[in-house]
């Protein structure tokens, strides 16, 4: 099973590798580079919220600072792309582990509600200070690249995944962090530092998601409050990760996918109702944790355990009546 899992990967990263070679469609290019940034923005959610068990409702917030981070040392400080995009990330990681200290000592709802008024607090002070440009946002130089920028957010995004995926299902962290989601109480009784292991985990999920705000801003040429800091960037994040299924990685890169779809097709051909988007966003969210509590990943995966499950059971133990007519055809 592993053999194949690694195949698979292997075949859809040569391909994905291919494809700025064999087209030139800057429209395509990009439509797939920003499913990209979600599919990185999805997964980064679900390390805190999914694995650790905490919802993070100001993931956004590690976004707009990777993208302002990355605006002024450009434009205010000369820095180049390459030395401000990791910077980006560094800023991103700092800022969590510092807003982690006190709000990861909150539990469920609270911490939900803290997160949010940090993305709050966040967008408020990049309204009025003059370094960010306010509520008119910031422009980057242009760099017409869609094959540039195509190549290093499926790099960024490969590593994030194969990082994740290292950290969460093969390292003892990933242990670790599970155990905090389903008992705190008895990961502390194990002599695990709850604390400390929910700072990194809340550190882990940032930086990715500061670098990716970095890219999307050289990428975008204009940033302002607004774009990098609204709430829809964490609500599509959320939908995404809780759609695919929480507590995987497979699962937020399909939601992520379907999602993104769903959100080009309609901002194409509805474009006119956009209040409309949120309210299916609601809906989608609604009926997923009703109706899919594990998400389309965790369901598809289960349904399948079960069916594999139930065809072991009925081969080891088959049924009393096929025994019986076997014992008859015997006897005549």
């Amino acid at each position: 099973m592993r053999h194949r899992n690694i195949v698979w990967f292997a075949s859809i990263l040569s391909i994905l590798l291919i494809l700025p070679v064999i087209t030139d469609d800057a429209f395509v290019l990009r439509i797939i580079t920003e499913a990209f940034m979600w599919i990185g923005l999805a997964i980064a959610w679900d390390v805190l919220a999914g694995y650790t068990g905490y919802l993070n409702f100001g993931h956004g917030v590690f976004f707009g600072i990777g993208a302002y981070t990355t605006a002024i040392l450009m434009m205010r400080s000369g820095w180049s792309f390459p030395f401000a995009l990791p910077a980006a990330g560094a800023v991103a990681g700092i800022v969590a582990l510092f807003a982690g200290l006190p709000t990861l000592r909150l539990k469920g709802a609270y911490f939900a509600i803290a997160t949010w008024a940090l993305s709050r607090a966040v967008q408020q002070v990049a309204l009025v200070l003059e370094v960010t440009g306010g509520p008119d946002g910031m422009r980057l130089p242009p760099f017409l690249n869609p094959k540039f920028f195509y190549m290093l957010m499926l790099g960024i995004v490969t590593a994030t995944f194969l990082l994740y995926w290292f950290l969460m299902e093969r390292a003892s962290f990933g242990l670790k962090v599970r155990a905090i989601r389903e008992d705190e109480s008895g990961a502390m009784a194990l002599g695990l530092n709850p604390t400390k292991i929910k700072i990194q985990a809340f550190i882990l999920s940032a930086v990715p998601t500061g670098i990716l705000g970095g890219m999307y801003a050289y990428w975008i040429t204009f940033i302002d409050p607004a774009s990098v800091l609204g709430d829809l960037v964490t609500d599509q994040a959320v939908v995404m990760a809780v759609f695919g299924g929480l507590g995987t990685l497979l699962g937020p890169v399909i939601g992520a996918i379907l999602i993104f779809l769903f959100k080009t097709y309609f901002w194409a051909y509805l474009s006119d109702y956009q209040v409309l988007y949120l309210i299916i966003l609601g809906l989608l969210i609604a009926v997923s944790v009703i109706f899919m509590p594990n998400g389309l990943w965790g369901t598809m995966t289960g349904y399948a355990g079960a069916r594999q499950a139930l065809r072991k059971g009925l081969a080891l133990n088959p049924p009393a009546g096929n025994d019986t007519e076997k014992g008859d055809k015997s006897h005549e």
